[in-house]
């Protein structure tokens, strides 16, 4: 065992563990091993009984509110377990400063985070608060309903039932986000040609309603990633990356994302595939195995989210990432998704032509990236056959011209062309 964002080890009891007390607290909760080294080595503890009520009394007088916690004696007595839940009350204060993990430390939150904590436990999300600019008009808003689902009366009666207005504050953020006109960030997009020095076109979509900046968008990757065939009599429309799935990612990024900060959604367009970077890590409550396989879904912005599924923008909450790897069963490159504390990206590849390979080519071409070289090292434990048959295989796919090699002897490397 060894310490992580939700494990740390103390080998003797000082006031540091309760900064991050706080910091499980606050957000999803760990466990901190007392008589353990940094190491993980048992050291064990001289009275444990004592140590237990220590660590108790310094929590209930150090910690405000009173956080969740048990603790739990280990090791043949020698060691204590202290498990803190994440708690409602937040945000969590020792000597009235609030934590959180980062990575294997705990630090003190920033501003931002703090005021995030804040509204948490207040159950209050940042598109509920009262949006700064009270000027508002909603004509891109109201041609979506009319056009999707036929709402022929729109008012503020319309904005109520969307939770885009009350009395009490008047329009709030998620209206300001719909607005014609607004404060918000929305999508920089660039299309690069051969390399990221040559960019084809750039477009940044800032200020204005999220629908409008969702079908610029939209415009632009159907200019790039779809074209007409003729056959016979028809024409065909030919999709490079189907649209559904890029649509999905831009619901996605736009229902998500964090609204209290600068930051656009970054577009980037490439001959083979496109990235989509969010700002916003995950809502807490929610992991990245529970996303990424469609189990959970925690809005961040629900009142958002309704009127994207109003409009048929989206369709069931928490599909999408499902959705986009139903879309692309079969495809020999799969849609790539990366979850970081601050961004979420998804990358949608251009789907294949026919590579005439074999199926022992098919299972090596899988594993391998365009952007990423791989060595035999990396590759041969995840096909069903020895380094000498992938080392041959990865050969003869160069020859076809599919994948490129670099590097001699030990420090070649492979890569898919």
């Amino acid at each position: 065992m060894r310490e992580t964002r939700t494990i740390e080890f103390k080998e003797t009891i000082t006031n540091t563990f309760l900064k991050t007390v706080s910091a499980f607290s606050n957000y999803d909760g760990g466990e901190i091993f007392f008589g353990i080294d940094d190491n993980g080595k048992i050291k064990g503890l001289s009275d444990v009984k004592q140590a237990c009520l220590d660590i108790e009394n310094k929590i209930n007088d150090s910690i405000t509110p009173q956080p969740d916690y048990t603790l739990e004696l280990q090791n043949n007595d020698r060691t204590i377990k202290l498990t803190v839940k994440g708690g409602l009350q937040k945000p969590y204060l020792y000597k009235s400063k609030a934590y959180k993990r980062n990575d294997t430390a705990t630090i003190e939150v920033d501003t931002l985070e703090l005021s995030r904590l804040i509204l948490e436990g207040k159950n209050i999300r940042f598109e509920e608060l009262p949006c700064k600019d009270q000027n508002l008009t909603f004509d891109t808003l109201c041609q979506k309903l009319k056009e999707c689902i036929q709402i022929e009366t729109f008012n503020q009666d319309t904005l109520k039932t969307l939770n885009l207005y009350n009395s009490a504050i008047g329009y709030n953020n998620a209206a300001g986000i719909l607005a014609d006109k607004n404060h918000f960030p929305g999508i920089d997009i660039a299309k690069f040609g051969e390399n990221i020095s040559v960019i084809h076109k750039r477009a940044t979509f800032d200020n204005i309603s999220i629908l409008t900046v969702y079908e610029k968008t939209l415009e632009i990757f159907r200019d790039y990633y779809q074209y007409e065939e003729i056959q016979g009599a028809d024409r065909k429309k030919i999709e490079k990356i189907p649209e559904a799935a890029f649509r999905e990612a831009i619901a996605n990024a736009l229902i998500h994302r964090t609204w209290d900060v600068e930051p656009q959604i970054k577009v980037s367009m490439f001959d083979d595939r496109i990235e989509i970077i969010s700002p916003g890590g995950l809502p807490s409550g929610i992991t990245v195995d529970e996303y990424l396989s469609g189990k959970l879904s925690v809005l961040r912005n629900r009142n958002l989210a309704n009127v994207f599924y109003r409009l048929g923008f989206v369709e069931i909450f928490g599909t999408g990432i499902t959705r986009i790897k139903q879309l692309y069963e079969g495809e020999l490159k799969q849609p790539d998704f990366e979850v970081s504390e601050n961004t979420i990206k998804i990358v949608l590849p251009v789907f294949e032509k026919d590579l005439d390979l074999t199926e022992d080519e098919r299972k090596i071409y899988k594993l391998l990236s365009r952007t990423m070289l791989k060595s035999i090292s990396e590759i041969a434990p995840y096909v069903p056959f020895g380094k000498s048959k992938t080392t041959q295989l990865l050969k003869e796919m160069s020859k076809k011209g599919v994948v490129r090699i670099e590097g001699r002897g030990r420090s070649t490397k492979y890569a898919a062309q």
